[in-house]
């Protein structure tokens, strides 16, 4: 596994370490959600849930598209996917 593949994983594990993103992530992961859905279905204030999505947005693991005047999150399948593909390489092989 070359080195950059290894940073972009570790990179991705990172921000999945937070509680807070992985709580947006499965709330994501039943249908797009703006900002006040989310911030309502986690019982948070609107900064901190917006902090986390431009966190989760940089390391391209949500997907925000301009609706009017919100902006709709969806998270990213192929981002997930691509994680969970990285991590099987380090598993052991039998």
């Amino acid at each position: 596994m070359a080195r950059s593949e290894l940073n972009e994983l570790a990179t991705g594990f990172g921000l999945l370490a937070d509680p807070t993103r992985l709580g947006i992530l499965k709330i994501l992961a039943g249908g797009p959600k703006n900002v006040t859905a989310l911030c309502n279905s986690m019982g948070l204030k609107q900064p901190t849930v917006s902090h986390h999505l431009g966190l989760l947005r940089m390391g391209r693991l949500v997907i925000g598209t301009r609706s009017g005047k919100s902006v709709v999150y969806v998270a990213d399948a192929a981002a997930m996917k691509a994680l969970a593909a990285g991590l099987a390489k380090l598993a052991p092989r039998k």
